[in-house]
């Protein structure tokens, strides 16, 4: 895992349901960034995608910017395309920019491994890399953003997040196979 304190890390990466390219400089106006890594096709995902789309809403006037990227193979993963994902967006509301990551580099260089995959920086500093909540597909909790949420909300109150966090689990990012194989 990314080591707390890490640096947000600079992206600049297209927008599915626009084509604007978003640069993290652009987000800059807000003290904090969630950045969320999904996609469409992930059971994990889809189990906690409504969710997603509330703490946009929830968290859409506050001083938290929000940020979702995909970083899947689209050509090995149709369902992980950007059309798709604007399809996503607009399905579920989505009121935070969804970034396509063709090149994987962006997922590389925060260390994400999963979907869903959640880095929240305060300041540029990594103060939270954990699970949305413990709800998994088919366990039967529910889904309610809790440890995501609480980590947002101690950042809003000037309050330390607990540096012991619970890793997300979900699809493993699928990367590109190397020409040659790998």
């Amino acid at each position: 895992m990314v080591a707390l304190g890490t640096a947000t890390p600079d992206f600049a990466l297209p927008d599915v349901t626009t084509g604007r390219t978003v640069r993290l400089a652009e987000l800059g106006d807000k003290r904090s960034l969630l950045v969320m890594f999904i996609c469409r096709h992930c059971p994990f995902v889809v189990h906690v995608q409504d969710e997603l789309a509330r703490i946009g809403r929830d968290y859409s006037a506050r001083d938290i910017g929000i940020v979702a990227i995909s970083s899947n193979d689209a050509e090995a993963y149709p369902d992980d395309a950007p059309q798709s994902l604007a399809e996503q967006a607009r399905q579920l509301g989505f009121e935070f920019p969804y970034l396509y990551d063709e090149d994987q580099n962006t997922a590389r260089a925060f260390g994400a491994v999963c979907t869903p995959d959640f880095f929240l920086f305060e300041e540029g500093a990594l103060v939270y890399r954990g699970q949305l909540d413990d709800s998994r597909p088919g366990n039967g909790r529910p889904v309610n953003g809790r440890d995501l949420r609480m980590a947002m909300d101690a950042v809003l109150a000037g309050r330390a997040v607990p540096e012991q966090q619970i890793p997300s689990i979900g699809c493993n990012i699928k990367w590109k196979v190397p020409v040659g194989g790998g």
